[in-house]
């Protein structure tokens, strides 16, 4: 475990920003931060791509988070007076081109620049197949389910996780065997059906598994988020992580049990094809 009060003793570069998403944009600029680095977020309360503390799962340098209430009426001088008393030994600031910090965000790094008279580091825009990486592009690819193209903006699968709650009753009588998860945090996906990977618990390892997201248009029209797992049986669980790697289908309702019983098991075996593993 880091020891965050004494590596802020002893850093001396900082990444400012939302870091919502912890995405290849975000990672550039923690590039730049070196062995005695820290990332603080300015927390606004309202990030569902990496909730909170979520963003300490994607990078090595320990993070200290600012509340956005906390300090958005302060100037510009202000602002760099109390990251200055923070980091006692602060000779690095690492942004965005596109940062904005102060009252109303009006100030940018021309201000930083002329108030933080040591070294201020811009990082240039990154893009992603011609296309700028930002948290609010990434949740417009999750509302169309461009899967792909999210994980190439992370760097990475999208995550989604939460409790695990009672479900219909139905799935593993008539269907097949879900895990139903309580999630109100996070970013959803597009409703359907998606290629998945899914971790139990605290295990290390993902199962591969096939969810869906969206309302329970055959039965009982309520939302849910369910997952199968296509390996083995899972006896009891109270937490999963559910890992994006495709989408498979649109959702859609099915006249009867039987037809939703047959196309899961084509969903199935898409997955499987995609995922990489033999058929059982």
């Amino acid at each position: 475990m880091l020891n965050t009060a004494t590596t802020i003793k002893k850093c001396d570069t900082i990444a400012i920003g939302g870091f919502d998403g912890m995405h290849v944009g975000h990672k550039e600029l923690f590039k730049r931060l070196g062995c005695n680095g820290c990332i603080v977020v300015i927390d606004s309360g309202f990030s569902d791509l990496t909730p909170g503390k979520d963003r300490e799962l994607f990078v090595h340098h320990p993070i200290v988070f600012f509340k956005l209430n906390d300090i958005r009426d302060l100037d510009a001088k202000s602002f760099i007076d109390l990251l200055q008393k923070k980091f006692k030994h602060l000779k690095t600031i690492v942004v965005g081109y596109d940062f904005h910090f102060g009252k109303d965000r009006k100030y940018d790094i021309n201000d930083l620049k002329h108030l933080f008279y040591k070294n201020v580091i811009v990082v240039d825009e990154v893009k992603v197949a011609g296309e700028s990486v930002h948290s609010n592009i990434i949740r417009k690819k999750l509302a169309t389910a461009d899967i792909k193209s999210v994980t190439a903006f992370l760097g990475r699968n999208y995550e989604i996780k939460g409790k695990v709650i009672q479900g219909q009753g139905i799935g593993k009588e008539q269907l097949v065997p879900t895990i139903n998860l309580d999630i109100k945090e996070y970013c959803m996906p597009k409703e359907g059906v998606y290629v998945t990977l899914t971790r139990i618990n605290n295990e290390e390892h993902f199962h591969p598994s096939v969810s869906f997201i969206g309302h329970r248009a055959s039965t009982d029209g309520s939302f849910a988020v369910e997952t199968h797992i296509l390996d083995c049986d899972i006896e009891h669980s109270d937490k999963a992580t559910i890992s994006f790697v495709d989408f498979l289908r649109e959702n859609r309702k099915f006249d009867s049990l039987n037809e939703l019983k047959k196309q899961i098991q084509k969903d199935i075996q898409m997955a499987k094809k995609e995922l990489k593993f033999l058929e059982l």
